[in-house]
This record gives C-alpha cells, sequence and structure tokens, in this order.
C-alpha cells in the first residue's frame, strides 16, 4: 500500500492537472445535469474526408490526407456518456469522447485513452489533449476518435483497469464491452482501426488489455506505464500473473500488436517493487526479443503530462502507420 500510495502522490505533486480522489468523484457528480444520450454525437454530421481502403485480406486501412481533412477547419466535438456498470456512480460510468468532424463510420480509428491512479476521464480530457490531438490529426491527415472511459471504483480501490476477484468492480470487461459497444455502436471497427492508450496506470492498462484481448487492439501506447503487475488494493488477487504484460508475450495471437512506449527521464515513480525507471527499456527488449515491432521514446522529464505531451507527434506518427499499413 505504501508503493501505491508514493505512486499516486508522485502524479498529484508531478501536475497541478490532477485532482484528488476525492474531489474527482466531486466533480464527476457535478459534470452535467444528466447523461447525454450514447448516439447524440453520431447526427446530424457533415461527411468527413479520410479515405479507407478495405484490401483483399478484409482488414480495414487508412490513406492519409496531410492537411485535407475536415478537423484542420473545425475542431471535434466534446461528448460525455454515463453507461450503467458495476461500482460506477449512479448515474452510471461516464466516457468521454471527442469525435473528429463528419460522420461515425467503421472505417474512423478509435483511440481508447486509459487515464491513470488518481486520474478520471475529466483530468484527461481537461489536459487538453483533444485540440492537441486535431493538431496532429490535421499534420498526419487522418482522423481519429478519441475515448477516455472513468476507470475510478467508488469507493476508492486501486482498480489497475482489472475486474475485482471479489466482484465489486469489472473494468477491464467494461473497456473491451461495453465501451467499445457506446464508442462505436453500429459502427463497429476492425482491431486494425482500434488502439488502446494510457497515462501511468492506465499506461499498464493498455499494455495488459491489448495482451489479453488480441482481438480487439492492434496498438497499444504506454506513456510512463510499467510492464508488471502493480496492485497493492489486491484487485487480482491469487492470479496476479494473468494480467502480467511481461508475462503474455508468448502467445503467438498477440506477436503483431505494436506498441509505443514513453518514459521520462527522470521517472522515478515508486512501485511496490521498484520504480516505473527503466520498465519502458525492459519491456521493449522482451517485445524485441520475440520480433514485435516497439518503438520507444525517453523525453526529459518526470512522470507528468508536460513531459508526455512532447511525443504526441512521435505517438500519432506510430498510430497513423500502423492504421495505414496492408495487411500480410
Amino acid at each position: 500500500m505504501f508503493a501505491t500510495l508514493s505512486r499516486r502522490t508522485t502524479v498529484l505533486v508531478a501536475s497541478s492537472l490532477v485532482v484528488s480522489a476525492a474531489g474527482m468523484l466531486a466533480a464527476f457528480r457535478a459534470e452535467e445535469a444528466g447523461p447525454v444520450p450514447v448516439t447524440a454525437a453520431r447526427q446530424e454530421a457533415p461527411p468527413r474526408a479520410t479515405a479507407f481502403v478495405e484490401p483483399g485480406g478484409g482488414e480495414a486501412t487508412v490513406e492519409p490526407r496531410p492537411g485535407d481533412v475536415p478537423v484542420c477547419h473545425e475542431p471535434g466535438r466534446d461528448e460525455i456518456v454515463h453507461i450503467p456498470d458495476k461500482g460506477a456512480p449512479s448515474q452510471g460510468r461516464p466516457i468521454w469522447i471527442r469525435r473528429p468532424p463528419g460522420e461515425d463510420s467503421a472505417d474512423l480509428p478509435v483511440m481508447y485513452l486509459l487515464h491513470g491512479s488518481t486520474g478520471t476521464h475529466q483530468t484527461v480530457r481537461d489536459t487538453n489533449v483533444g485540440p492537441l490531438m486535431d493538431e496532429q490529426m490535421c499534420r498526419v491527415g487522418v482522423q481519429f476518435v478519441i475515448a477516455a472511459p472513468f476507470g475510478q471504483e467508488v469507493n476508492g480501490s486501486d482498480t489497475e483497469w482489472g475486474d475485482s476477484v471479489n466482484g465489486d468492480f469489472a473494468i477491464e470487461s467494461f473497456v473491451t464491452g461495453k465501451a467499445i459497444e457506446a464508442v462505436e455502436g453500429d459502427n463497429r471497427r476492425p482491431r486494425s482501426l482500434r488502439a488502446i492508450t494510457g497515462y501511468s496506470m492506465g499506461g499498464y492498462g493498455a499494455a495488459a488489455l491489448a495482451l489479453r484481448h488480441p482481438d480487439l487492439y492492434s496498438q497499444s501506447v504506454s506513456w510512463g506505464g510499467y510492464f508488471k503487475v502493480d496492485d497493492p488494493a489486491g484487485t487480482f488477487g491469487d492470479d496476479p500473473e494473468a494480467h502480467a504484460p511481461d508475462l503474455l508475450l508468448d502467445d503467438p495471437e498477440v506477436r503483431d500488436i505494436r506498441f509505443f512506449l514513453v518514459e521520462g527521464t527522470d521517472d522515478y515513480t515508486p512501485l511496490q517493487k521498484g520504480t516505473i525507471h527503466g520498465e519502458a527499456a525492459r519491456f521493449a527488449k522482451l517485445l524485441e526479443r520475440r520480433d514485435m515491432t516497439v518503438e520507444t521514446a525517453f523525453p526529459v522529464g518526470g512522470h507528468d503530462y508536460s513531459t508526455w505531451i512532447t511525443t504526441y507527434p512521435q505517438v500519432v506518427d506510430f498510430l497513423v502507420e500502423g492504421w495505414s499499413e496492408q495487411p500480410a
């Protein structure tokens, strides 16, 4: 427990954008008067311009049009939807969704974005990630949806983006099931156009969920994440190995997942055992030994958004490369 409290405290000190656990829930409950219908942002939108290709192999890809997509002229649209879920506040588990201009469709990639242990969907939104990603979409010429679910539990347990062994919450099931349904609706994406990303604990979750659900995600990005189990709350009970990214790499089904790992040069955030420092390099070596695709970035800085934001251009280039690849 001491290590997790230290990890949370480090994040709080490092970024003024993150609020306390009690404040997070209070702010969340007051964020709007009522739930937004899931379909609200899919109606009455102008046509999109990003090209779509579905080769003979059946997997979908995109064709970049740098500087020539609607988001170059009009910002993305924000909404928050609420979905009934175990361990969520009474109005449901929220998801912040930012959609680029134009109609939603199955050819539009989705980047799922998981917050850290002290964060929420709101703190992620408030880092200005939406407008910053709008700029990157215009630069590379590929638009995509951003979807950030709320991964906290009402009693304040450290969820690690998992399903609690005692049944109190099922965050992994929510992210891989209800969240996809809410964000994508009838326009279900192929795994080739779906990435899962995250900050800190969310970076761990992005790696773990991608490896545990290779049928859902083709790419994973971790900002300041760790790749072993750090579970002082006992979310996973007596079976933590099944949730350890560094122990999930030998399944043939995961070998084509692409990883981008970001770690600040001064990130010594405490874990139960050791610190985050060196985790990206350690995990990258494990991936390289298995001939899996991995890129790394080590920006100057610590465990904070100001460090991670500097890598957005590299990360988006990486994702677009994956979304544009023709299947083997």
